[in-house]
């Protein structure tokens, strides 16, 4: 049986953790600025978004602190930073709406997962985010293990 595709293309990696750590009010895909060595390691499979943000400079949006190794393979001349800030590629109203939601409202963006679409163009899905706290992560923690067993039950009694 063949492996149905993914809508959003092949991910190469996901942040886990921001779900847990934060409120996704709202997500949405942005292109992001590569070379081609940081390409090849994305195909390898080769990212870590953990700690990773992204942030306004000088009027534009860049993804922060993303760890993208080095390319065993590549030329030493093309080697790149492994935690350099990497400019996101968006619209200019959708970057201004989005600078405006992080300054005025106090919200993150947050990256979600890198994947590579159906044209095999590495993208960003970015998650416009409100930290969570200590209650909440447990309230949505006593839910998530309250489903579960009201799974368990129904299963068992049929």
């Amino acid at each position: 049986m063949a492996r149905r595709a993914h809508p959003k293309g092949r991910i190469v990696v996901q942040n886990r953790k921001a779900r847990h750590d934060y409120f996704i009010a709202e997500s949405l895909e942005a292109g992001i600025a590569l070379i081609g060595a940081e390409v090849k390691s994305l195909r390898a499979g080769q990212a870590s978004l953990v700690e990773a943000y992204a942030g306004p400079k000088d009027g534009e949006l860049f993804l922060i602190n993303a760890y993208i190794p080095e390319y065993q393979a590549a030329n030493k001349l093309a080697a790149h930073e492994t935690r350099r800030s990497r400019k996101l590629l968006l619209r200019r109203r959708e970057v201004n709406r989005l600078i405006g939601a992080v300054n005025r409202e106090g919200m993150t963006l947050i990256p979600l997962s890198i994947y590579f679409n159906e044209r095999g163009i590495a993208k960003v899905e970015l998650g416009l985010a409100r930290g969570k706290r200590k209650v909440d992560k447990r309230a949505a923690e006593k839910e998530r293990d309250w489903r579960r067993e009201k799974a368990r039950l129904l299963r068992t009694k049929g």
